[in-house]
């Protein structure tokens, strides 16, 4: 019985990249594997000028919800949250520092006074957002005293004069099988008015 020899193609050595991550044709890929598992935010887009319309004779500017949520995205207000101190609080320089390391917050922060005993807390990952409203309420030490701060959900229609009637709801799903968590999904749930995958979150709750 012959022999046939099979010749193999010879091996092509690719220099190591930077990232280190080669792609599925052998070939040194741009991507990192931070940059894959990274959140993609949603783009930041103009919202064109309004022209003043007048009723009745007084002047007006109406605004569509989708150019609303494109200002929201443009500030960076998609995981806006309020804090509440009812019992005093420290000064706003103070807040900044003590916020983001007592809460235990991992992405950026941006804090700013919206009014007396109001602070808005603009973070930039969703994991701090639902961390942030998951606890009825935090405590911010400063110089061995504790301020009580609770966390309320912002949107664009807040009044300090009212409370929020939005209430937060977790759902356990231990049995759900892994080909529903894809955002297509029907068993897709949502967290304090933001859709997140069915047991992402289920170690923390």
């Amino acid at each position: 019985m012959a022999t046939v020899a099979v010749r193999q193609p010879p091996l092509v050595e690719v220099a190591p990249t930077p990232q280190g991550v080669i792609n599925n044709l052998g070939q040194p890929s741009t991507k990192s594997y931070a940059n894959t598992i990274k959140p993609k935010s949603p783009p930041h887009k103009p919202v064109p000028m309004k022209q003043i319309a007048y009723l009745h004779g007084e002047p007006r500017i109406v605004w569509e919800e989708e150019e609303v949520e494109q200002m929201i995205i443009n500030e960076n207000l998609q995981y806006a949250i309020v804090g509440k101190f009812s019992y005093g609080w420290p000064a706003i320089q103070e807040l900044r520092k003590l916020i983001p390391k007592q809460c235990e917050l991992k992405g950026e922060v941006n804090i700013g006074l919206l009014t007396n005993r109001y602070v808005l807390i603009m973070t930039t990952l969703l994991e701090d957002y639902v961390m942030l409203l998951s606890k009825p309420q935090f405590y911010i030490t400063l110089n061995q005293w504790s301020y009580p701060m609770r966390t309320l959900k912002w949107d664009p229609m807040f009044n300090p004069k009212e409370e929020t009637s939005i209430a937060i709801a977790w759902i356990s799903l231990p049995a759900l099988l892994p080909n529903f968590l894809w955002k297509g999904s029907n068993f897709f749930i949502s967290i304090s008015g933001r859709k997140a995958p069915a047991g992402r979150y289920g170690n923390t709750q």
